[in-house]
């Protein structure tokens, strides 16, 4: 094949390959898949023929359990759920047949005898548990029937009435100790009706033994407390649907600690718990994202069930500034997530290494005359490749580098400094690492492809003189003459710099200064990999044809 035939084909060849990998790098860019994060995209396709909050609530009230349902309608009508006046209606014709057993949430076996349920109990709406069990007709009721339990754990809960040692506690026998009485007998008819969790029944049986041998309620006592707050704001069918899915006492005290820092919230936090089957996971994500997180789950919850069961299986924040995505490779990344996820890097990898090549090719080498002579000029491609591709991972990974995690609703103790004691004031402690925002990232981004284009504007120049015929001393001069632009990445750079800390000033972007100082580092790569990888090889080969010259010519 003749040079000018080689030259044409890769004229053609170029822009095919530039082309084909934008092509690829936007199909990887679109695909709803990422390491610390998940695509709302995602979450749709999860959701999607799943039972909406609706569906889920109208399943509750085919089950007679009103107290639930009106938790689940709260949330549905918060996520906008369009079944919920439907579930609305529902609702109200089930209160309505039976309106003695809303107080309590629905009817209940082991309740109806102590309680009598179908007497009116002048309440009509959703009432907290704690309401009823502080009565002492109550306490007294519960006391005879339980004293008579079978239950070895039941049992053991009952004897913690004699403990005197009750930490915050007022001792149940005592004056003012009615709300730890009726919390001990509230914990004992939950356990002997099976409203709670094997293994959180077997957690309570071991706590009253270790109480009743240390005579003091110790991490009992806790649990009480946790069991108080919740108590006060949810009725008893609700409060039995919560323990019955809760794992541990440490999934109750977090339910409660949410339930104090969030209460607005708790209708979420509660249908959430019922929608995934599993109090444990939701109370961990919550606590771990915060209020971010109470929003990631809200619009999980507007998705489905589905959506629901991925954002907490998975454990990650939504990722709120993904853009379009192909919906079609939704399935493939529910059924394959890891394999999507490094088809995805890949498909960044080749479409940045097909652009660099196109490019090479197109400006840098148009004439393919010079293809042989270069010094491996897919190892090159590859480097910047891996590089820019590294770039799109940060850009479509805006936690990875940023930490998510949240102390919003984790609890805090304030212990008041009431005299000074001559010490040093302690060290303070050392500040969180910077995080790494979505403009920020862009801003890197920017800077870094200016740089690259100054790479090949570069070699664009060093190509051109080689390909003149003129003799090597000239070549040689023409070199010289272009170290200015050589020089360019340098002044890019220096102007990238300035521009940014000017808009971080101006609130355009977020202040950060390693946005400001990344344009500086890729300007001194990009002048260093020119001038030293590049211009230096050339002007010495330019310098020895010279010298071959004159040697010829003596």
């Amino acid at each position: 094949m003749s040079a000018s035939a080689s030259a044409a084909k890769n004229h053609l060849a170029a822009p095919a390959l530039v082309f084909g990998g934008l092509l690829i790098a936007a199909a990887a860019w679109l695909v709803p898949v990422n390491l610390k994060s998940v695509s709302p995209a995602l979450l749709r396709a999860a959701g999607a023929g799943t039972p909406t909050l609706a569906q889920f609530g109208r399943q509750l009230v085919d089950e007679e359990k009103s107290g639930p349902a009106a938790l689940v309608l709260a949330a549905a009508r918060t996520v906008g759920d369009p079944g919920a006046p439907r579930l609305a209606a529902d609702l109200d014709r089930l209160v309505g047949r039976q309106p003695t057993f809303a107080p309590w949430g629905g009817w209940d076996p082991f309740l109806d005898p102590l309680f009598d349920l179908r007497a009116s109990s002048g309440r009509t709406a959703s009432t907290p548990v704690m309401t009823f069990f502080i009565a002492a007709s109550a306490r007294g009721r519960l006391l005879q029937s339980l004293a008579n339990s079978g239950s070895l754990g039941v049992q053991a809960l009952l004897r913690t009435r004699n403990l005197t040692a009750t930490g915050p506690f007022i001792p149940a026998l005592k004056p003012g100790g009615q709300p730890l009485d009726a919390l001990i007998l509230l914990t004992c008819l939950l356990y002997q009706g099976g409203h709670i969790s094997d293994a959180l029944q077997r957690e309570l049986h071991s706590l009253a033994e270790t109480a009743l041998a240390q005579n003091s309620l110790g991490d009992l006592g806790d649990f009480y407390g946790d069991l108080l707050s919740l108590g006060r704001r949810l009725d008893w069918a609700q409060l039995s649907e919560l323990l019955r899915r809760s794992g541990s006492i440490k999934t109750v005290a977090e339910y409660a600690q949410l339930a104090r820092a969030a209460p607005d919230q708790l209708p979420l936090i509660y249908a959430a718990a019922l929608f995934t089957d599993s109090a444990d996971r939701v109370a961990v994500y919550l606590l771990q994202y915060g209020k971010a997180g109470a929003e990631d789950l809200r619009f999980a919850l507007s998705c489905g069930q589905g959506a629901v069961d991925q954002l907490i299986l998975r454990g990650v924040p939504v990722n709120r500034s993904a853009g379009p995505a192909l919906s079609s490779t939704a399935a493939l990344v529910l059924a394959h997530p890891r394999a999507m996820l490094v088809l995805k890097y890949l498909g960044y990898f080749f479409g940045a290494f097909f652009i660099l090549r196109g490019l090479d090719r197109w400006i840098v080498a148009p004439g393919g005359a010079a293809e042989a002579e270069r010094t491996a000029p897919e190892v090159r491609a590859g480097l910047l490749a891996v590089f820019l591709a590294g770039l799109l991972v940060v850009a479509s990974e805006p936690f990875l580098l940023k930490a998510a995690a949240s102390t919003d609703y984790q609890p805090r103790l304030h212990l008041p400094v009431l005299v000074t004691n001559g010490l040093p004031p302690a060290a303070p402690s050392p500040a969180s690492l910077p995080s790494m925002n979505t403009s920020t990232l862009i801003t890197i981004g920017i800077f870094a492809v200016l740089q690259v284009m100054m790479y090949f504007i570069c070699l664009q120049k060093i190509n051109q003189i080689e390909q003149q015929e003129v003799p090597p001393l000239l070549k040689l001069r023409l070199m010289e003459n272009e170290d200015n632009l050589f020089d360019c990445g340098l002044y890019v750079g220096m102007m990238g710099t300035a521009a940014a800390l000017v808009l971080q000033v101006l609130g355009v972007i977020d202040p950060n200064l390693l946005a400001a100082y990344s344009s500086n580092l890729f300007g001194l790569l990009c002048v260093a990999l020119v001038k030293i990888r590049h211009v230096r090889g050339f002007k010495r080969r330019l310098i020895l044809e010279q010298e071959a010259l004159q040697a010829a010519a003596v």
